[in-house]
């Protein structure tokens, strides 16, 4: 089951986020994004309103971000909607925090495809690293959360942080992954297992003379295979 925290409004984060207003650059975003839609449909633009302004959250608090109630009361003040109808959209969507997170937000699945790949193994390696569900570690360098289905499938188990995702993954890689950020240093995205995109694990098995012409998204593949 998918963590679903509970959604903080106290008195200090209203005295905290009460003022909330877009960065220079963010209104510039926020401008460029309302110009996408005709007049009187700003309301589509919340979804990407609130991801900018959980992004500008986590610039000025040096973690992944998250949404306190003033700032989603400011996004429906932006579109001009009432505020429960950016709320729902808030609470619907499970990459928006709803309560405050890490610098490092690490959201495992625990999808059956995941569970049965070993998804186990992973969790126990954010255990051991002093991560637990639900938490943010006493540094406030992660949080970890459990969630639904993310679309990796082919590549289970898989953890996404932040805006990367880290495929084929076991104790000792999730290891590894959680050592290299704890240094402050950038660690590999995508699989850990050196398999491209969702190939055979042993590698492609039809097709073969297309993969040089096969454009991953990386840009591992064409780096692979080049000369």
């Amino acid at each position: 089951m998918a963590d679903a925290p509970a959604i903080p409004d106290e008195a200090e984060v209203r005295a905290r986020w009460g003022a909330f207003a877009w960065s220079e650059d963010s209104q510039r975003k926020a401008a460029e994004i309302l110009g996408r839609y005709p007049a009187g449909r700003q309301q589509s633009a919340s979804i990407p309103l609130l991801d900018l302004a959980q992004r500008q959250v986590g610039a000025e608090t040096k973690t992944q971000g998250w949404l306190p109630v003033p700032v989603i009361e400011f996004v429906a003040r932006q579109i001009g909607v009432p505020y429960m109808r950016v709320y729902e959209v808030a609470t619907f969507y499970t990459m928006f925090n709803l309560a405050p997170v890490g610098r490092y937000h690490v959201q495992v699945c625990g999808t059956t495809p995941c569970v049965l790949a070993g998804s186990d193994d992973v969790f126990a390696a954010c255990k051991n690293h002093g991560l637990s569900k639900g938490r943010t570690t006493p540094d406030g360098l992660f949080t970890l959360t459990e969630v639904e289905c993310m679309g990796n499938c082919s590549n289970a188990p898989m953890m996404q942080i932040n805006d990367d995702n880290f495929e084929d993954l076991d104790y000792d890689s999730t290891t590894r992954v959680l050592e290299t950020l704890a240094r402050g240093e950038t660690p590999k995205a995508g699989s850990q297992t050196g398999r491209r995109s969702s190939e055979p694990a042993g590698g492609p098995t039809s097709l073969t003379a297309m993969v040089n012409e096969n454009h991953d998204y990386r840009g591992e593949w064409n780096t692979a295979h080049a000369g």
